[in-house]
């Protein structure tokens, strides 16, 4: 009779446990569902939109007449590759990421270990004021340097110039403006770089750094021995994510220099909202997937880079 009455309960049991997987499903896609939704309609839509207009002629005129748009096959990509607007662009962006991007890190890592160290004194007012620049707008940040910049009445001419140096032009000079952007971008993110690598220094035991001590290892050797190859996932980690940032450059030479002078501080993101402007749709989607594969390729660089040297 128990046997019965075991074998009863289970195979009521059986239905239950299925019922209330079903609903433990049901209620997972009910929370899923309109974040999928609104990833194909905002995301995924229009990034296959793009792509499909990166192999028409489509222009703003087209807008009201969609059946007039023609296929052009990989004419617009050609198009692109061949100005010399785009070359200028990418060559700049090129010099942007890399001088900008171990610039930014070097900056950012130097202020972590000052910062990681016991005897530094009112730490927490230095992380605040090192990470400000990063949630302030960056147009306001863009218009304040461009101020500090001017060559005429700009604080750093002024400053130069009470030190008996010259005052350059260092938004109008065609040789300057691009290293001046560099200068500030990186200033902007090191605060973003400084909490990278604190958490990832704060992740390393003390207790390596006391026992190198004892062996009468150097300031620099542990740094050397210690820090940068415990530091290695961190270090990935900080030039993917400002590599994807830096290839994305706009707002800074479209506030401060407009891609002047001479187009020196054009970008690859400058150049094609120029192009959206002009309305050569077409245009601006092979810009946009050019750069999108520029920073798949260098991003996958930089993830072989560190493996190797793993």
């Amino acid at each position: 009779m128990s046997g019965r009455t075991a074998d009863a309960m289970g195979a009521s049991a059986a239905p239950m446990a299925g019922r209330s997987r079903g609903r433990e499903a049901l209620i997972a896609w009910s929370f899923a569902i309109p974040f999928v939704v609104l990833f194909l309609v905002f995301m995924a839509g229009p990034i296959l939109v793009a792509f499909v207009v990166s192999f028409t002629d489509m222009q703003s005129t087209d807008l009201r007449h969609p059946l007039s748009v023609n296929f052009v096959g990989l004419n617009d990509y050609l198009k692109v590759l061949g100005d010399p607007k785009f070359q200028h662009a990418a060559a700049n962006t090129a010099v942007f990421v890399v001088f900008g991007i171990p610039l930014t890190m070097a900056l950012g890592l130097l202020a972590a270990v000052g910062l990681n160290q016991a005897i530094v004194k009112f730490r927490t007012v230095f992380r605040v004021g090192y990470y400000l620049p990063v949630v302030t707008s960056i147009v306001a940040i863009a218009i304040i340097w461009r101020l500090l910049l001017a060559k005429d009445s700009g604080l750093v001419n002024s400053l130069l110039g009470t030190a008996g140096i010259g005052g350059h032009g260092w938004l109008t000079d065609r040789h300057l403006a691009l290293w001046s952007l560099i200068v500030m971008t990186a200033w902007r993110n090191l605060g973003f770089q400084m909490v990278i690598f604190l958490a990832g220094l704060q992740a390393i035991s003390p207790e390596l750094y006391e026992a190198a001590e004892v062996d009468g290892a150097s300031s620099w050797q542990r740094f050397r021995r210690i820090t940068l190859p415990l530091l290695r996932p961190t270090l990935l980690f900080s030039a993917v994510i400002t590599s994807i940032g830096y290839l994305q450059f706009f707002e800074e030479p479209f506030v401060m220099t407009k891609g002047g002078p001479l187009d020196a501080t054009l970008s690859l993101a400058f150049y094609a909202y120029n192009q959206f402007s002009f309305g050569n749709y077409g245009l601006t989607a092979a810009i946009a997937y050019i750069l999108f594969v520029a920073i798949a390729l260098l991003t996958l660089f930089q993830f072989r880079l560190f493996r190797s040297e793993s």
